[in-house]
């Protein structure tokens, strides 16, 4: 391939196992959850002081969140956070097969 072509590459849906990162299935887990809990204080323009009052969870753990510091957090932690921001959760699970490359990645 010289400089002028492209090669088209179609991820996998998750940008953690595109890149080989080791819990991927885990950390695109707790990414969309963490985009969950930004997107109820945005609506309810909370700052991470006022979410602490009515939550009484710590202002630094709604900071580490909003900062995709997530790698403290386990999924029921989350869970319980939108819980506590008056939020219900339903959580589906699918199993399929990979048929991707080594990277995870289809080639198009």
């Amino acid at each position: 391939m010289n400089d002028n072509e492209l090669e088209l590459v179609r991820g996998s849906g998750n940008i953690y196992r595109d890149f080989g990162r080791p819990n991927a299935v885990l950390e695109q887990a707790r990414a969309i959850i963490a985009a969950k809990i930004i997107q109820l204080l945005d609506d309810r323009k909370l700052s991470t002081r006022n979410a602490e009052k009515l939550t009484g969870i710590s202002h630094a753990e709604f900071s580490r969140i909003r900062n995709a510091k997530l790698s403290r957090f386990t999924l029921d932690r989350m869970i319980s956070i939108i819980g506590k921001l008056d939020a219900d959760v339903e959580v589906n699970v699918t199993f399929h097969s990979r048929q991707q490359n080594q990277n995870g990645l289809q080639r198009v």
